[in-house]
């Protein structure tokens, strides 16, 4: 049995609402029924949200995963997306370079990819903090996300923390571009729209001027919706699936 230890689930005062739970439930709304989907490394929180959507909405989703598993269905789940577990019960064994040509071919409708700085055009840095020559951090890297994200019908961005540094006006350096429909975060859900990021909603316990203090570009709060909190139903789907909530993960410090 899976344990997730030494975790805070960041409680709020919005009736016990979490952001992991938030979010989890935010970005399988955003999922379609009869899509094919793409989660790759360290994703916890779409791994849970995809088999959420298939379990409420979306029941002929296509689940594709970074271990290569389609429409898996492990008996738990593990901590680690590259896990062998995420093959269990799957349809057939899908190797990653199939992926590419598949998200190349336009036959990947939704991917979900991660960025530690995201800039107001919804591009990723995955690779350095300044200077390219003389970074004053170097990431991980972008891995794939390069290839997927301009050729994917859209892609999901999502991000467990929000402040200045990690949504920005201007990258230092552009890992990655293309296709971004959303992006989830603890305190909101943006839209790209005209070219730019635009707030679609903010969390119930969040605040418009929480999100503006926290964003590095300026953003419209003016008639902007709260997003819907979790239903019953969603909240006990969400039970069933990850019980030992392997979503924390993500928010580990």
């Amino acid at each position: 049995m899976n344990q997730v230890t030494q975790v805070s689930s960041f409680p709020t005062d919005a009736g016990g609402l979490t952001q992991d739970t938030m979010m989890v439930v935010a970005m399988a709304r955003l999922l379609c029924d009869g899509e094919k989907v793409f989660h790759g490394v360290a994703s916890p929180l779409p791994m849970v949200a995809i088999l959420l959507a298939q379990r409420l909405h979306a029941p002929n989703l296509v689940y594709i995963n970074i271990t290569g598993g389609i429409n898996a269905h492990p008996k738990s789940l593990p901590l680690t997306t590259v896990d062998p577990r995420l093959t269990h019960g799957s349809h057939s064994i899908f190797k990653l370079a199939e992926l590419f040509d598949m998200s190349a071919r336009g036959d990947l409708d939704t991917a979900f990819l991660g960025g530690v700085q995201i800039d107001a055009q919804g591009r990723i840095n995955m690779s350095v903090i300044g200077p390219y020559d003389h970074p004053k951090v170097r990431l991980p890297g972008g891995a794939g996300s390069a290839a997927i994200l301009p050729t994917a019908r859209r892609t999901i961005l999502w991000r467990t923390k929000h402040d200045p540094r990690t949504f920005v006006e201007k990258l230092s350096f552009v890992t990655a571009g293309g296709n971004v429909d959303r992006v989830v975060t603890p305190l909101c859900v943006f839209v790209k729209r005209d070219g730019r990021l635009q707030l679609e909603s903010i969390h119930p316990y969040s605040s418009a001027e929480e999100v503006k203090q926290k964003t590095g570009f300026p953003v419209e709060t003016e008639g902007v919706p709260v997003t819907p909190p979790p239903t019953a139903e969603e909240l006990a789907a969400l039970e069933e699936i990850d019980p030992q909530r392997v979503r924390l993960v993500e928010f580990k410090e």
